[in-house]
């Protein structure tokens, strides 16, 4: 049995949607972050870096939810991650793409008008942020034209990790409907019963 570690509203939740995507069973256990539960000796021995999430199944123990990620695929349910080269290339490229390109501007964005009170706000933060994401939101679009899938004819590990990140924009105020390619997509990753079985978790 997998034991994935965190929450449903955290970077966790990329996993919790790829393990039922999966259908693997599993249990979620919570981390209380506000009593630093995730800096205990207890968690540290499974996760030194005192982060979450992280899985443990059987022997193997995974911090980074994209390393989880792609470890889910690989054991439990291989065509996430591509039928071909070709496409586990586009896999691993729209997975990096989405954690070391969008994603910082937007959650430098998410952190500072989510976490931060309003006299500690940055806003010169916010707007030299917010001026990444069209560029950053046009190559997806682009790439989304005439297109179900990011990689091939299949949901993949590229459509689940970038959407992932994408989701967080209308929490930070980015209107997607700029980008018709990125609002189709999404809406077609928003009727998967596995995405619909995480979103319930996050009630």
């Amino acid at each position: 049995m997998i034991t994935l570690y965190g929450s449903a509203r955290s970077s966790a939740g990329r996993c919790l949607w790829t393990l039922e995507e999966t259908g693997a069973p599993y249990t979620l256990k919570d981390v209380d972050m506000r009593n630093k539960e995730h800096k205990s000796p207890e968690f540290l021995k499974i996760n030194p870096n005192g982060k979450v999430p992280v899985i443990v199944d059987g022997d193997v123990t995974l911090f980074e939810s994209m390393a989880i990620n792609f470890y889910l695929a690989d054991a439990y349910k291989k065509e996430l991650l591509g039928s071909t080269t070709a496409e586990r290339g586009l896999v691993h490229q729209w997975s990096f793409w989405a954690s070391a390109e969008l994603q910082d501007p937007i959650i430098q964005v998410f952190i500072q008008k989510v976490f931060m009170p309003d006299d500690k706000r940055d806003n010169n933060v916010i707007e030299e942020n917010l001026n990444k994401l069209p560029a950053l939101l046009t190559v997806l679009n682009d790439s989304l034209n005439g297109k179900i899938y990011l990689a091939g004819n299949q949901f993949t590990l590229a459509d689940l990790n970038t959407a992932t990140v994408v989701s967080i924009c209308p929490m930070i105020g980015e209107d997607l409907s700029k980008y018709p390619n990125i609002k189709g997509w999404m809406s077609a990753m928003s009727d998967r019963p596995a995405f619909q079985r995480y979103m319930n978790l996050r009630k």
